[in-house]
């Protein structure tokens, strides 16, 4: 006799609203359950009023500026995820990745589409043999965002000295965002002397996160950023269930709690941040 299915794990209960309004700066809602038009409502009624809506691929890339064309609300960060640049490689040549980034560009370059991301290097997920198309696909983003002054949204999975060497290399674009900041303080130090926005997920409520809370310390709050990886990333209490929009006010009061700051202070800069990397 086949075992019964897991059960799905309940949609967490909706926040108190935040004061002040800020925005979800990188949600994945191509992998929620919910259609856009429920998570932007869900998100507007808890203070969440601006949604940036991240591709990984070319074809999510695609959606995702679709969706932030049909709504006001949501806007668009298009790439190829850093361990889609070696399978795409690995699948066709680096003709097949050279052609999916030409096409990252020319979504890039739609008006709706404000951030040139999530890209970077994945040491986590990808091994050396895909580690030099990787930092190819990075490079050829990196170049991008300063050509067409979008925001560089990165994504750093265990390759903090490599990442950082590749920007001292290319130059980082005037605006870069460090999404699901992953680094120690001393790294969030590193970030903070250049400028680069650091944005925090649910995972800095988790109770393994000390050094994270440690980075959030350190960070100047003209510097930080919100969001929820969403589908990924529930915060505490909620760990473990789907994550979605609405959920940012856990993640924000938690953060401001570290930072010794009312919640409506640290949400005013946040909102600021916001506005001032992405230009919504």
């Amino acid at each position: 006799m086949e075992k019964s299915a897991k059960p799905a794990q309940p949609a967490p209960p909706p926040p108190a609203p935040l004061g002040v309004p800020v925005a979800d700066s990188h949600t994945h809602l191509d992998m929620q359950d919910s259609t856009v038009e429920e998570a932007v409502e869900a998100a507007a009624a808890v203070g969440v009023t601006t949604l940036l809506q991240v591709g990984c691929d070319l074809e999510r890339s695609r959606w995702s500026a679709e969706a932030a064309a049909a709504h006001d609300a949501v806007w668009a960060a298009v790439a190829l995820h850093p361990n889609e640049a070696p399978r795409l490689e690995a699948e066709g040549g680096r003709g097949a990745l050279d052609e999916a980034l030409d096409g990252i560009a020319a979504l890039a370059a739609r008006p709706e589409v404000l951030g040139v991301g999530e890209t970077g290097l994945d040491h986590y997920r990808t091994g050396e043999e895909g580690r030099a198309a990787q930092e190819y696909s990075f490079r050829r983003h990196i170049e991008l965002a300063k050509r067409l002054d979008k925001t560089l949204v990165i994504h750093d999975r265990d390759a903090h000295g490599d990442v950082l060497r590749v920007l001292e290399e290319e130059g980082a674009p005037e605006r870069t965002v460090f999404h699901c900041f992953s680094g120690d303080a001393e790294m969030a130090g590193v970030c903070a002397a250049k400028g680069w926005f650091m944005s925090f997920a649910g995972n800095v409520t988790f109770k393994s996160a000390r050094p994270l809370r440690d980075a959030l310390a350190a960070a100047p709050p003209e510097l930080l950023l919100v969001e929820t990886d969403a589908p990924f990333l529930t915060p505490a209490p909620y760990r473990g269930r789907p994550n979605a929009p609405y959920l940012i006010p856990y993640t924000l009061r938690a953060m401001a709690e570290v930072k010794g700051m009312s919640e409506d202070a640290l949400a005013e800069h946040v909102a600021a941040n916001g506005a001032r990397a992405f230009g919504w």
